[in-house]
């Protein structure tokens, strides 16, 4: 009889647990949605940082580019850190970076500009990966994919309010740099509401490796077990593959390609490119929910691929006219979700202990792979064309590659396992 009531008292603290673990996720989504905000703001108030700065163009991309040097590495960081020290203190911490590093750019002043870019992008390194650290804990594994989802879902928001509803407030309502001094506030006080809602204590969320790992002293010993799993490196590849044509075709060169290529105004062409990120905001949760609900990941993660596949072929190789406008780019964008199932599996395929590391593995690989294409492609483009303006053809050649990727990344999504409810069930594993 005990040991029955010990075992209830057990899944109630457990079910306790997860629902303060959930709570704790919808506060980090908060995080997320603004570190994307923050992050794309820059975009729309480019005079108005010129003229502050006095800067060039050039010297304000390179300005603007500080952010990406810090999210990158901190992205390591952050993972080892939850998997070390839990999200109570990790993840407010990157938020308070964070909001430090928005303040500090508000300033107006060049080098505290810089430094501000630099901590936004240190802080918001914490968010993807706390959130997910967050879902998979508070959330039963057979809907850890649909979490994902709706998680890449509020920061693909979070960048769409960065332009539109940012540029609405900086014309009429606040300056630019009362936009970046309130949003500091606003996620300073965030992290607070973070600090308290997480639950607590390194006891909760304790280190799980073996004696012999947990005597050394580097937070970064779970990476030796992330990165030494093959299935980890084809999931950071597959995903890298499929983000590179949104991020590198649609969302950097997109609107050249449809004014350049297709001969549309500069507003339309506007139009249509964001209706591939806008699909992504569809297709993310949605994909992940089909994923938990078929208890499969890999026929979800290659429909997505196909699908993706023949959207490229049609833009690039189609007349413009074939489709209604805008159909294209938000099936591409919508099939473009599929990108997020590698992070799914990635901690399916990892030691729980090391799910904070597996994320920030992968967000790291992903990252990485788009930094080094984006200047290779342009150097592409500029080959192609001859140093000449660009055109539908010189387009059609550079956007090509896109199909290579996601034929890799079909191919490496083949080699991936089944890390489903249904192949945890064929396996006598049980369903957390």
């Amino acid at each position: 009889m005990s040991a029955k009531i010990t075992a209830t008292v057990t899944t109630r603290q457990g079910s306790t647990m997860r629902r303060l673990f959930a709570v704790a996720w919808l506060f980090c989504l908060i995080f997320y949605f603004l570190q994307y905000a923050v992050r794309s703001a820059p975009s729309v108030m480019m005079d108005e940082l010129t003229s502050a700065f006095g800067l060039t163009t050039v010297g304000l991309g390179s300005l603007l580019g500080l952010y990406y040097y810090t999210y990158s590495t901190c992205s390591l960081v952050s993972g080892a850190l939850l998997d070390r020290w839990g999200g109570k203190y990790s993840i407010p911490a990157g938020t308070m970076i964070l909001a430090l590093g928005i303040a500090l750019f508000g300033a107006g002043v060049n080098w505290m500009a810089s430094a501000g870019r630099l901590l936004q992008g240190a802080g918001a390194a914490f968010a993807f990966v706390g959130a997910v650290y967050l879902a998979s804990r508070g959330f039963p594994k057979k809907y850890l994919a649909t979490a994902i989802g709706v998680t890449q879902c509020v920061g693909m928001l979070g960048g769409a309010m960065g332009q539109s509803t940012v540029a609405w407030l900086i014309h009429g309502i606040l300056t630019w740099r009362s936009f970046w001094l309130d949003t500091g506030i606003v996620t300073a006080l965030v992290a607070v509401g973070i600090f308290f809602v997480t639950p607590g204590g390194r006891e909760q969320t304790a280190n799980k490796l073996p004696e012999s790992e947990q005597r050394r002293s580097s937070i970064f010993v779970p990476y030796r077990i992330v990165l030494t799993n093959p299935q980890s490196w084809l999931c950071g590849l597959c995903s890298g593959m499929l983000f590179l044509p949104t991020t590198v075709g649609s969302m950097t060169w997109g609107v050249s390609f449809l004014t350049h290529g297709w001969g549309l105004d500069y507003h339309q062409a506007v139009q249509r490119a964001s209706v591939v990120p806008l699909g992504w905001v569809f297709g993310c949760p949605v994909l992940g929910y089909v994923a938990d609900r078929l208890g499969r990941r890999k026929p979800v993660l290659l429909s997505g691929i196909a699908v993706m596949a023949l959207s490229i072929a049609a833009i690039v190789f189609l007349p413009p006219l074939t489709f209604p406008p805008y159909v294209l780019g938000f099936t591409l964008g919508f099939a473009s979700g599929a990108a997020m199932i590698p992070y799914t599996i990635i901690k399916e395929v990892n030691p729980d202990e090391v799910k904070g590391s597996a994320t920030g593995a992968i967000n790291f690989i992903v990252f990485v792979m788009s930094a080094i294409a984006s200047p290779l492609f342009g150097h592409l483009l500029q080959a192609l064309s001859g140093g000449k303006t660009l055109n539908e053809l010189v387009f059609s050649q550079a956007f090509s590659i896109g199909l290579l990727c996601v034929a890799l990344a079909g191919a490496m999504a083949f080699l991936l396992p089944e890390t489903g409810t249904r192949a945890s069930e064929k396996s006598g594993r049980a369903v957390r």
